[in-house]
């Protein structure tokens, strides 16, 4: 299950990203997954302060979107990471890493999450495509819009033939570890939002005990 979210980013966080992305400095992707021959780009070098303003705009876009609260369910979130595709750079098929390391502990990737920054009209190629059986779906996304996507999906970012594509990266901890699982309560709490007012309170009452008793069971704290 994939969702779309647009416009997660202002416009002046977009313009904020772009000129902090002219500004830091960028490294060898594959000083995070070296193991994987197939990822050729650039990631923003983590020891450069102004990497750290980044993930600070990309996460508070984030946490703020209800849309994407209400998708992911999010228990913790990696802190978001800029990255840079250049002329012939791309990420072949993968899926996510299972555990992420983080300070004090290990994040469970359930979730990934694309934030585009740069406009698609800037560059050529680039697109994320995500296998669907035995379907691909290509996204690419305007600045400040975002896609969000199970961890385990087999997906990659197709060569870019011409400009540079500039994303911001992160993975989520749900609540919900089954992905099914939470896809139901997902349905159900859009249900009760576009319907809950037509319903009789005792319905609703209802609805929400629904709801609630199936966070309670499934949800990990």
């Amino acid at each position: 299950m994939f969702l779309r979210i647009k416009n997660v980013l202002t416009a002046p966080e977009v313009a904020r990203l772009v000129q902090l992305s002219r500004e830091l400095r960028f490294v060898d992707g594959r000083i995070s997954n070296p193991a994987n021959q197939t990822k050729d780009n650039l990631q923003a070098d983590p020891a450069d302060a102004k990497s750290a303003e980044t993930a600070q705009i990309v996460q508070a876009a984030l946490v703020r979107s209800r849309e994407f609260v209400d998708f992911t369910m999010p228990k913790r979130i990696a802190a978001p990471l800029l990255c840079r595709y250049e002329p012939g750079m791309k990420y072949g098929a993968h899926a996510d890493s299972a555990m992420l390391p983080l300070v004090g502990g290990r994040l469970r990737s359930d979730i990934s999450c694309t934030v585009f920054v740069s406009d698609p009209a800037t560059y050529e190629g680039g697109e994320l495509a995500i296998s669907v059986g035995n379907q691909t779906v290509a996204f690419k996304g305007g600045p400040g819009d975002a896609i969000v996507y199970p961890s385990t999906t087999l997906h990659e970012v197709v060569p870019v033939r011409a400009g540079a594509r500039l994303v911001s990266i992160t993975f989520i901890e749900s609540l919900i570890v089954d992905q099914h699982q939470r896809s139901q309560v997902y349905e159900l709490n859009e249900i009760a939002a576009l319907e809950g007012l037509k319903m009789n309170w005792e319905s609703r009452v209802r609805l929400d005990v629904v709801r609630q008793n199936l966070m309670r069971m499934w949800s990990t704290t």
